[in-house]
Parts: C-alpha cells; sequence; structure tokens
C-alpha cells in the first residue's frame, strides 16, 4: 500500500480525499468536483437554510481532516485534499435551477474560478495555509461560481 493510500486507514483521510476521488492519477480537483456531485444530487433537496448549514459544516469538518492529511505527509495543500473542491462546487451550485445544463455551467465556472484564482482567491491561495488555507481559496471561488451562475440564470430568464 502507498504511504498516500494509507491515509485512507483514518476518516480524516477519507473526508480530505473525498473518499479517495483526490488519488485520480491526473486532474484531481477535476475528478474530486466531479465526485462532489453525487452527493450534491442530495443536498440540491434540502430548504436553502439546511443546504448552506451542511456546507457550512463539511466546511469546518474538512479544515480539520484537510490539517490531520497536511501533518501526514507534510505537504502543503496536496493535490489529494479535494474536499475543498466538493465545498466549492456546492456553492456554485446553490439555488441551482434544474436542467443538466445548469449543472455543466456551473462545474465549468466554478473551475474556471478554481483554477484562474481571481483576488481573494488567490490571496487566500498564497497567504494562508493548513487546513483552513487550503478550503478557503476554494470556498471563495465558489461564491465566485454563485454568483456568476446565479447572473447568468437571472439573464437566462429574462431571454438575454
Amino acid at each position: 500500500m502507498s504511504p498516500n493510500r494509507a491515509l485512507l486507514r483514518h476518516p480524516a483521510g477519507w473526508i480530505a480525499t473525498g473518499f479517495g476521488s483526490g488519488f485520480a492519477p491526473k486532474a484531481s480537483g477535476t475528478v474530486g468536483s466531479l465526485a462532489a456531485l453525487l452527493p450534491w444530487w442530495f443536498l440540491r433537496e434540502l430548504p436553502p437554510w439546511a443546504y448552506l448549514a451542511v456546507c457550512a459544516g463539511f466546511f469546518a469538518l474538512s479544515v480539520w481532516a484537510a490539517q490531520w492529511v497536511i501533518d501526514q505527509i507534510r505537504v502543503d495543500d496536496p493535490g489529494l485534499v479535494v474536499a475543498d473542491e466538493w465545498v466549492g462546487l456546492w456553492l456554485t451550485l446553490f439555488l441551482l435551477p434544474d436542467g443538466l445544463h445548469w449543472i455543466a455551467i456551473g462545474f465549468a465556472v466554478f473551475r474556471f474560478f478554481d483554477i484562474l484564482k481571481p483576488w481573494p482567491v488567490s490571496w487566500a491561495d498564497q497567504k494562508l495555509h493548513g487546513g483552513f488555507g487550503s478550503m478557503l481559496d476554494d470556498a471563495l471561488a465558489g461564491v465566485y461560481g454563485w454568483l456568476t451562475v446565479s447572473a447568468l440564470v437571472a439573464l437566462s430568464s429574462r431571454g438575454l
């Protein structure tokens, strides 16, 4: 068993790696984001307050889990930690209308902001470290994603 796979012997390893999706050999952030769609499919049925409570709770739990993984492998913000992608994508898809096209747009918009890292996403990515820093930059990218998708939904509803 590889040292990284040994992380799955602890619950924090499962959480931080998006239940193993962070072990993808390439594009772990994209694979982790795709894996986040499965739990999101159930989350989307929650009332808005409960949806945001789950996002906040998972964020807090993932800060702990990411820090545990960082402490184990001694790498700051390792690519195999994808719980941050889960929270970021869930925030982007908050209050999303029905339609596979909206899911695809939300996914693409989140990945765009996660990769581009406009300010303050870039600030959080560069200045904050540990579990909290690992999680916050993607949460901020998720807020950018939500604002963008919400604007696109509004424009679409007006026929623009």
